[in-house]
């Protein structure tokens, strides 16, 4: 019983609250995944990669707000309990430990590109039934891939 009414179909509503919520649980994995790697990243670019983490999450922060807030105002309830987002999540699972540079750089790109390709999916499937919805996941996906891009060109320089 959902306690907010929505103006979609139940078969549109089905479409976008399904696109938002995977956008929840692969923006909360890759909040939890950059503070794993921050947390334990070592070498000689450390402090770099190390606040540049930092940006991330609080980027998957705000954005796991505003796709579940979303989900909210339409009906949905967003889920993002631990067990449900490590059964949604497109990320890898980050190894524990110590994580050289190169490799935290690595994992960043790896995760990003994930939830990226995830995200532009969701995109199209929502273009139809839900345009408000559409151009959240849109303005989302662009910020991820601005992180994307920084940790690819972080990459590039080596390691």
């Amino acid at each position: 019983m959902s306690v907010v009414k929505s103006s979609l179909s139940e078969a549109d509503l089905k479409v976008v609250g399904e696109a938002l919520q995977g956008a929840l649980a692969d923006l909360v994995d890759l909040g939890l995944t950059a503070k794993q790697v921050h947390w334990n990243v070592v070498g000689p670019r450390f402090r770099s990669i190390h606040l540049q983490l930092d940006e991330v999450v609080t980027s998957a922060r705000a954005h796991q707000d505003t796709v579940a807030e979303r989900a909210s105002a339409i009906g949905v309830t967003p889920d993002g309990r631990a067990a449900t987002v490590a059964a949604q999540s497109a990320i890898s699972e980050v190894k524990s430990g110590w994580i050289k540079d190169a490799d935290a750089v690595q994992t960043m790109v790896d995760a990003l590109q994930a939830v990226i390709t995830r995200m532009r999916e969701r995109v199209e499937v929502t273009d139809e039934p839900d345009p408000i919805t559409q151009d959240l996941l849109i303005q989302v996906t662009g910020d991820l891939e601005k992180h994307s891009w920084m940790f690819q060109a972080e990459s590039a320089s080596g390691g």
